[in-house]
Parts: C-alpha cells; sequence; structure tokens
C-alpha cells in the first residue's frame, strides 16, 4: 500500500475503512484528507466537480438520513499502489427517512436499498468516482413511482431547461483516471456475456447462469433463475433496441475464501425507441449508466457458471431523460 495511510492493511480494507469514517463515524471533514480537490464524482443523476460539492451533498443526505449505515459487500478491485487503484465497491444501506430533504418530509420510513461505486485511488486519495444509487428503490419505498418523483424532481429543479441534467456523454467530464481494468478470465467471461446480451442473444442466460442463480436488479429487487434473468435484460434492452452498448472498465478477481468475480461498468446510449421496462417508445436521448457485479462457482464437476449477479441502474434518471424530452405532466 505504497502511498496510503499504513493503518489500511489492503485495499478493500481502505475503502471499507474511509466509508465508515466518513459517514457512519461522522469524520465528513475528513473527505479534505481522502479526496482530491478536484475530483470528479458522476452519477446517473449529476456530475459533480470538486470536493465543496461532496461534502455538501454528504451533510445534506445524513441530515435526511442520520442514521444512514453503508454495509460493505463486496470490493472488486483492479490496479497497483504505483499506477492507482480502481475499486467496484457493492454496499447495502440502510437508512430512516428522519429529516427533510430531496425525497420530501420526513416520513420515518425505514429504508434498505443498494450502492454500486467504482473509484481510482492513489497517494491514499480518491480522484475519480462513478457511482450507481439504487434510487428506484429508495423512491418506491417512499411511496413514489420513479417516474412520478422523477416528474417532480424535474418541477422542483425548475423545469425541463432549468433542472440539473443527468450524467451523459455531453454533461460527464474527463478525469485522471483512463484505466480499463484488467484481463482476468473472470471479468472477461461477465463481459462476453453481457455483450452477447446485449445483442440479443438471450440464450446466452440459459448457457452461463445457474439454474438457481441469486439476482438483484434495480427497486432492491431480488429474484432467482433463468426467466427472472431473462425478463429483466428483456426488458431494458427492448426499451432501447437501437441504443449503442459500451464497456467502459473491466475487472476479475479470484482472491482466497471468495469465489470467482467480476465487476463491469458500462452503459447504453441511444434512443428510447422501443417497447420494455420504460412504457411507450419516445424517441428520447437516453443514456444508461450501469454496473453489475457476478459471482461464479461450480457444483461438483459441473463446469462452473453465474451463481450470482448484481446489477444496477438508477431509473429516476432513466425518466428524467425521457420526461425532459416528453414534457408529459410538466
Amino acid at each position: 500500500m505504497k502511498g496510503f495511510d499504513p493503518k489500511f492493511k489492503d485495499f478493500p480494507d481502505y475503502i471499507l475503512g474511509i466509508t465508515r469514517q466518513i459517514w457512519e463515524d461522522r469524520g465528513i471533514a475528513t473527505l479534505h484528507d481522502y479526496y482530491a480537490s478536484d475530483i470528479i464524482v458522476r452519477s446517473p443523476g449529476s456530475v459533480v466537480v470538486g470536493n465543496e460539492g461532496v461534502i455538501a451533498a454528504t451533510m445534506a443526505t445524513l441530515a435526511e438520513f442520520p442514521d444512514r449505515q453503508l454495509l460493505g459487500e463486496d470490493v472488486i478491485w483492479s490496479g497497483t499502489p504505483e499506477e492507482g487503484m480502481l475499486s467496484s465497491h457493492r454496499i447495502v444501506s440502510t437508512a430512516t427517512h428522519a429529516g427533510d430533504g430531496v425525497y420530501g418530509k420526513a416520513s420515518g420510513t425505514e429504508l434498505t436499498y443498494r450502492i454500486l461505486a467504482d473509484c481510482h485511488a492513489r497517494d491514499n486519495r480518491i480522484d475519480d468516482e462513478w457511482l450507481i444509487r439504487d434510487q428506484g428503490a429508495i423512491v418506491r419505498q417512499l411511496g413514489w413511482h420513479p417516474k412520478d418523483y422523477a416528474r417532480d424532481l424535474i418541477a422542483r429543479e425548475g423545469g425541463p431547461d432549468a433542472c440539473v441534467k443527468p450524467c451523459t456523454p455531453q454533461t460527464d467530464r474527463p478525469g485522471p483516471y483512463t484505466g480499463r481494468g484488467n484481463d482476468d478470465e473472470w471479468g472477461a467471461r461477465l463481459a462476453d456475456l453481457l455483450g452477447r446480451i446485449m445483442n440479443a442473444d438471450m440464450a446466452a442466460i440459459t448457457g452461463t447462469y445457474d439454474r438457481a442463480a441469486h439476482l438483484a436488479y434495480p427497486g432492491h429487487v431480488t429474484d432467482h433463475g433463468w426467466t427472472a434473468a431473462d425478463g429483466f435484460w428483456m426488458g431494458l434492452r427492448a426499451a432501447f433496441p437501437s441504443a449503442a452498448f459500451e464497456i467502459h472498465h473491466r475487472i476479475g478477481r479470484h482472491d482466497p475464501l471468495m469465489p470467482p468475480r467480476a465487476a463491469i461498468r458500462w452503459s447504453l446510449t441511444g434512443k428510447h425507441d422501443g417497447w420494455g421496462a420504460f412504457g411507450a417508445p419516445t424517441g428520447a436521448d437516453v443514456h444508461v449508466m450501469g454496473i453489475t457485479h457476478a459471482e461464479f462457482g461450480s457444483l461438483g464437476t459441473a463446469p462452473p457458471t453465474l451463481r450470482s449477479e448484481y446489477t444496477l441502474f438508477d431509473e429516476t434518471a432513466i425518466w428524467k431523460q425521457i420526461l425532459m424530452h416528453t414534457g408529459e405532466g410538466l
């Protein structure tokens, strides 16, 4: 861990440790130490440049959800301390909606949802980030449909022309990290699987997923097996059939006492020109930022299969882009 605080034993320990220190231990001021002053944080809903914006957003979240916990499920990473390391951090968050904020008046609702965050760190600082929070899960648990929440958010932000623009290739900003991950075989397997699915080879699901695969999808949906995986990916791709699919980052790892696993950051960019998970086609230009984690394994002598999958994108950001185009209900 050259260049990092010696209290951290390895990179996962660093990622898990600073996350707890910042959020649960209320060490918000340590963001001045752990985040670069000019960090770029991309989430589906916005692009934030600079540490001051990150600190402000952290305080606003804790004011609305003061008991928030961030439970690290996994850290899938690549790189070296010398060249920089990229972590794909999967989190289960619990929180009580105890304060007024962006999600409305305090309701007392207890929430559970996932986050997937890709962070680049070097010399004890994070300087580039891609963050997907399961907004669909949050707003549903608070009584909203993601489309209705997106419509209300656009109105509160001043309408389609004035509102905060989602992250797209046009609004994104280049950051210091230009790596693409590693060449591990498990990352390659997941990349091949996603590419086949996005090319309408849905038979890849029955050929690669375990029949009992554990699945975790946007909206804090938990499901199992081939039919559920097919339905999820079919619904997404059918909504954007002509959109360009791109893999931006690929990691595979096989660590002691852990199953072989992989993390892929990907996107769909194009028109909302099909019937699928987002209703009637509107022709809206849409950018979907997605991250997928997978775990592989084998029972007995059978060939390895995908046994667990975790995929996130932000449904509210997709609906926001559609509603900004149609103006429906605004």
